[in-house]
């Protein structure tokens, strides 16, 4: 391919590839001079020229004996041209993406599972991992570089997949990761407090996720009309085809009612335009029914027969650090969750409540160089839902550990425990556990690492640890 088919108007340079990271140049490729958060790939030109670039992407030109296409967004202006660089893999891959503050990844499973009953080899890319062409990937950042992005996808089509199923973060949309990338159809599964360590404050939020359905070449928009954004996004007239979901507003296109929820999975009837039908999951939780209600929605959207997507759904299992149970055979329920926004904090231990007649233990922290105006929302949550409370660290990188917990605490009016170190934390909440309690440990579930000062990070599970200590017992 030349330059120009990226840039008209441009030289006509023969090049081989695209980066964004200097340290990743070849031979004749195009680096684009991304400005991030604490550098600027300006900067590191020269470094790109001398590994072999053979042209550069820039805001401004450089005094530089190499061809310039300079733009007005670097970014915006990478995401085409990777686009184009790849033949536009997403006018032919089916992409759904997912968005929304929680519950992405537990849809994004649910609706690949759908989709792949439907025998439709479908790509995943998510926050657990990702699936290209079959094979599983551990998993970066949610959603990919443009660059990144866009060569993914190019995998999937040449490796057999017709779909792909994809996490989209407010970050992504922001930063326009997912510009260019043609969205078959898209999930919106509710917004609630989180990263205004980024977005300055929830509207500004909320417009990023907006984003997907208004600024994107998409199908429809499925929404969860029981959250007060999913309410806005159904009514804005700049989004086309709605389908809705709830369960408590009868409005909705895909409605549950009746629902039942316990440790081993839930039931619920389900009201849609295909009629009224039982459906059972092994996922527990009443949050986890608007993760398959929005599944189902968009597998049904997307021609997945009705027979098949609600068969499917009693086969889709736990998500890894989703509400994930962690069986010793003790005579306590022990769950880990990703609960890391006071609103899936408060949506696992309500959950956990209702499966226990026994007294509800929480271990907990929040992260370090994230939103601190979460931490004593969280406390407080914690406080009120939880019978024992254990706060402990969770990732603290820069900041120091005894100061997060400090401030998590102010929001706290009676006494709990606190413990710096997570792995204590988690066997002081199993030692304290009596016949028929439940434990929820919250705010890590899949990772496998704790992140401290100095991008040191060490390695740590919670599912693992928590097997440890039951083992002890």
């Amino acid at each position: 391919m030349y330059l120009n088919e990226l840039f008209p108007g441009s030289a006509t340079v023969d090049i081989a590839g695209l980066a964004y990271d200097n340290r990743r140049v070849g031979p004749r490729d195009v680096f684009f001079c991304v400005r991030g958060f604490t550098t600027d790939g300006h900067d590191f030109a020269v470094d790109a020229v001398q590994r072999g670039a053979a042209a550069l992407v820039v805001d401004h030109m450089l005094g530089l004996d190499i061809p310039q296409v300079e733009v007005e967004d670097v970014r915006r202006s990478m995401a085409a041209a990777a686009a184009t660089f790849y033949g536009d893999p997403t006018a032919t891959l089916r992409v759904v993406g997912v968005t929304g503050t929680n519950g992405k990844t537990t849809t994004a499973y649910l609706l690949r599972s759908l989709l792949q009953a439907a025998a439709r080899q479908t790509g995943l890319l998510g926050t657990v991992k990702s699936v290209v062409a079959g094979v599983e990937q551990d998993a970066g950042r949610t959603t990919p570089e443009a660059i990144d992005l866009q060569r993914t996808f190019r995998a999937m089509l040449d490796g057999g997949d017709s779909a792909c199923v994809m996490e989209v973060s407010s970050h992504a949309l922001e930063l326009a990761r997912v510009d260019a990338v043609r969205f078959a159809a898209g999930i919106f599964t509710n917004l609630t407090q989180d990263h205004l360590d980024f977005h300055p404050t929830m509207e500004d939020y909320f417009l990023a996720k907006r984003k997907l359905f208004t600024e994107h070449d998409i199908g429809p928009a499925i929404i969860n009309l029981d959250d007060p954004y999913g309410q806005r996004l159904a009514a804005d007239p700049e989004i086309s085809g709605v389908i809705t979901f709830a369960l408590d507003d009868p409005a909705a296109t895909y409605r549950a009612v009746d629902v039942q929820t316990s440790l081993v999975g839930s039931s619920f009837t389900v009201h849609s335009p295909d009629g009224v039908s039982e459906v059972s999951s092994p996922l527990g939780g009443r949050f986890n029914v608007y993760n398959v209600l929005g599944a189902l929605a968009a597998a049904r959207a997307l021609g997945v027969p009705a027979d098949v997507a609600t068969e499917a759904i009693g086969r889709a299992g736990q998500v890894p650090g989703r509400f994930e149970t962690v069986d010793e055979g003790q005579d306590f329920a022990v769950l880990v969750d990703y609960a890391h926004t006071p609103d899936s904090l408060e949506n696992v231990l309500a959950a956990a409540r209702d499966l226990t007649d026994g007294r509800l233990h929480v271990v907990f922290g929040c992260g370090g160089d994230r939103d601190r105006i979460k931490r004593p929302l969280m406390g407080e949550i914690a406080a009120r839902l939880a019978d024992h409370v254990v706060v402990t660290s969770d990732n603290p990188r820069s900041e120091e550990p005894t100061a997060i917990i400090e401030e998590i605490l102010t929001g706290i009016d009676r006494p709990v425990e606190h413990e710096v170190d997570r792995r204590v934390a988690i066997q002081l909440a199993v030692a304290a556990a009596a016949p028929g309690d439940a434990i929820v440990i919250a705010g890590k579930g899949h990772e496998q690492g704790q992140e401290f000062a100095g991008g040191q990070k060490l390695p740590f599970d919670d599912v693992a640890v928590a097997r440890e200590a039951l083992r002890e017992l």
